[in-house]
């Protein structure tokens, strides 16, 4: 990879910031996006804008090309068996709550059990609350090992013939760690339970093959990987999708309405309610070529090299608390500098033109294992050099100067 010429095709990393070159390092929060990708949708807008579906008209035609085009684009990517099984959403958190509200409320009771970890986004959480509230069922986590990765030992006791749904995420956004989430369906399916991906962290860093996993659902986020916000998308197995009903109703989704009755589309349309978010698709797709271009092996590659560095460039300085294992980590570290508070700590980094992310990362029960309030975070992503990790290191440095007393 040559990650120069890659940083090149982000307009918005060629800035200072107070003063200093910046370097972004909250890719984990939202990535970059390059040029082709701006381009794909400022020219949606100028020449090919138009609702999709019904329109006969020539743009009509031509935006529903480039919306399904998505779609297809998307089912490759993840190598599903079928661009039906996609359906469009606005992002990980909408189609988690999609799978919790349409299909586990539905398939739940009394009795039953929901499996998920500590370790989860709230995106991934608080939806099977809900469910389980809703439904009587049982929420049940699976513990983590002190480094915070899984043990499949673990896995083993806690799934049980019991359990109805068990939802995962790949990649942590505070550990960085890299869920058995292929193991982990083995084991669901053999208890009868549907596996549940969160993949908002593994998408934009690895290939992905919902096949091969063998997940029956799996969630993730454009913004994460080079695409424009609000979009995503949420893969089914069809089986499963045409069970599901769904939760949005309007104008797209419906085949016949009466007064009093009315029928759905087939999926994946009945799940897409309202006009879709058309240039948000078309820019996915775009995103998609930038890193197929690439490479998700050659991605894969370079985001792990950029973690295993930043973990032993941060160990190495005194007082700095690394959080998550040494090995299987995928693009970020997660740390905290004695007892200096996280926001301060992105304060500082932040005069250095350093941009990092600091709280509790939507993981709150996670921090709380941690035994800490916060974290600091940087994450890394394609467009990112061990010279700006080198950055962040002498940024830190600077910061436990100037803070010298919390340190220790």
């Amino acid at each position: 990879m040559n990650i120069q010429a890659i940083k090149e095709q982000f307009p918005i990393l060629k800035q200072e910031v107070n003063g200093h070159p910046l370097v972004y390092l909250d890719s984990a929060a939202s990535s970059q996006k390059p040029r082709s990708v701006i381009q794909a949708i400022a020219r949606y807008y100028e020449h090919d804008h138009s609702n999709v579906h019904r329109g006969v008209h020539t743009l009509g035609s031509r935006a529903t090309e480039a919306y399904e085009g998505a779609r297809e684009k998307v089912a490759a990517f993840l190598n599903a068996a079928q661009p039906e099984e996609i359906v469009f959403t606005r992002g990980t958190t909408t189609a988690l709550n999609l799978v919790a509200s349409s299909y586990a409320r539905t398939v739940c009771k009394e009795g039953d059990e929901i499996v998920i970890t500590p370790m989860e986004h709230h995106a991934n959480l608080i939806p099977w609350q809900q469910a389980a509230k809703a439904t009587g069922a049982t929420l049940k986590y699976i513990p983590l090992q002190p480094d915070g990765s899984l043990s499949l030992e673990d896995v083993e006791k806690t799934i049980t013939p019991n359990t109805k749904l068990v939802s995962v995420t790949y990649v942590s956004n505070v550990l960085g760690v890299v869920n058995p989430v292929k193991e982990i369906a083995k084991i669901a399916h053999k208890n009868g339970a549907v596996m549940v991906v969160d993949g908002a962290q593994s998408t934009a860093h690895m290939k992905v093959d919902v096949q091969d996993l063998d997940c029956d659902f799996y969630a993730f986020s454009g913004h994460k990987m080079c695409g424009p916000t609000g979009i995503g998308a949420l893969y089914g197995k069809k089986k499963l999708l045409e069970t599901m009903e769904p939760i949005e109703y309007g104008g797209e989704m419906i085949d016949f309405v009466d007064l009093y009755e009315s029928t759905w589309k087939d999926v994946p349309y009945r799940f897409e309610g309202g006009t879709p978010i058309i240039a948000g698709a078309v820019g996915l797709a775009a995103a998609i070529d930038f890193l197929q271009e690439i490479g998700m092996d050659e991605i894969d590659k370079h985001d792990r090299k950029l973690a295993a560095y930043a973990y032993d460039k941060l160990t190495r300085i005194d007082g700095i608390t690394v959080y998550g294992p040494s090995a299987n980590r995928v693009g970020l570290v997660t740390f905290n500098l004695g007892d200096i508070h996280p926001h301060d700590v992105a304060t500082v980094l932040d005069s250095e033109g350093v941009a990092i992310r600091a709280g509790h990362h939507c993981c709150q029960p996670l921090m709380r294992w941690l035994n800490v309030s916060a974290t600091a975070r940087a994450s890394f992503y394609l467009y990112n050099t061990e010279e700006d990790i080198d950055r962040l290191a002498d940024a830190l440095l600077k910061t436990k100067e100037f803070f010298g007393h919390a340190i220790g």
